[in-house]
C-alpha cells in the first residue's frame, strides 16, 4: 500500500497525468508486488516561482537567455 508523492512544474495535461499515474502504478505492481488498488499517487503542480534549485528560482532561470 504505497503512497507516492510526485511534485512537478505545473503545465502537464490531464492526459499526461493519467499516463504518468498508470505507469507509476504499473511499476509498483511489477517491482514490489502491490495491487493496483493499493497504490495511492498524489500529484502536486508547483509554479516555477515556488521552486528553487541552487539558490535560484526556476522562474528566474527560464527568464534568462542562454549563454554560450
Amino acid at each position: 500500500m504505497p503512497t507516492i508523492r510526485i511534485e512537478m512544474f505545473e503545465g502537464r495535461t490531464p492526459e499526461q497525468k493519467r499516463a504518468l499515474v498508470a505507469a507509476v502504478t504499473e511499476a509498483c505492481v511489477k517491482t514490489i508486488g502491490a495491487s493496483p488498488e493499493s497504490v495511492d499517487i498524489l500529484l502536486f503542480d508547483i509554479a516555477k516561482q515556488n521552486w528553487a534549485t541552487g539558490g535560484t528560482l526556476w522562474s528566474d532561470k527560464a527568464a534568462k537567455p542562454p549563454t554560450g
